[in-house]
């Protein structure tokens, strides 16, 4: 008897979601979040997928990137903040926008996160203009 935690391949909401995270995030990052067996994470994997990517990221009338990145700032978490602001890139937010985001954000949570925010987006970029390029799914 399979796994009730274990989406069907007919979930459709787990599709969208996965497609989704994948277009932000990157194969790499999803190939192990989602594929690596751990049934600690499993189920979290799964809700994180169908609700957070799959229903609600693809909602209209909000750039979720930018939210992201001005609540990861406001929130200082440093590794979640590195990670999206890699996805808000790939999702098409410009340096311009990330650092207008960064900027008003700084007025509502301090300057001390706005400046570890700034030092941390500055290392993504940098390496992220290092990269070979790859040609976008979205």
């Amino acid at each position: 008897m399979p796994d009730s935690r274990d989406p069907s391949p007919e979930d459709e909401l787990f599709r969208t979601g996965l497609q989704v995270r994948r277009e932000v995030l990157g194969d790499d990052y999803e190939n192990k979040a989602i594929q690596e067996p751990n049934g600690f994470t499993q189920f979290l994997q799964e809700v994180v997928t169908k609700v957070a990517w799959g229903m609600v990221w693809t909602r209209p009338g909000l750039s979720r990137s930018k939210l992201n990145i001005a609540l990861l700032s406001a929130l200082n978490r440093p590794d979640e903040l590195a990670l999206r602001l890699r996805g808000a890139i790939r999702y098409r937010v410009t340096k311009a926008e990330i650092q207008e985001v960064m900027l008003h954000t700084s007025m509502y949570a301090g300057m001390s996160a706005a400046i570890s925010s700034f030092k941390i987006a500055e290392r993504v970029l940098k390496a992220m203009d290092d990269e070979p390029k790859r040609k976008s799914k979205i």
